[in-house]
């Protein structure tokens, strides 16, 4: 056992047999989207927020969990009667529904925790 950098990995949440770390190296997001990889269960990771988000995305497997530790954003939600801004600043959380199309735009920089659906993640362009 030892440390790890959850900003350059992802932990899985695997219902059989427990939690393990999963480098994220060059050839992990096009895996990812191609569904070379495939991961049931949860998927654990944070992420520097200093910009927008610059394309949607959905969970069809399930909700997302958004934890913000520093800063402050929106999670924009693409719902049938329009666009719905959910602020959300440090030390809050929110779930993003299954299925729903959504993105961040930061208002302040700072650091996020997603715990998402390992299979079957969505993007498309803004």
């Amino acid at each position: 056992m030892s440390t790890f950098d959850l900003f350059t990995t992802f932990v899985h949440l695997d219902s059989r047999d427990g939690a393990h770390p999963v480098p994220v190296t060059d050839t992990f997001w096009p895996e990812l989207m191609a569904g070379e990889r495939v991961y049931d269960g949860r998927m654990i990771t944070a992420s520097h927020i200093s910009g927008d988000v610059d394309h949607w995305e959905r969970h069809p497997a399930g909700g997302e969990v958004l934890i913000l530790l520093s800063g402050a954003v929106d999670v924009v939600l693409d719902q049938p009667e329009g666009e719905r801004r959910v602020p959300l600043d440090a030390g809050q959380a929110f779930i993003v529904p299954q299925g729903v199309w959504h993105r961040i735009v930061m208002r302040k920089p700072g650091d996020l925790v997603f715990i998402t659906p390992g299979e079957g993640t969505d993007h498309r362009a803004l």
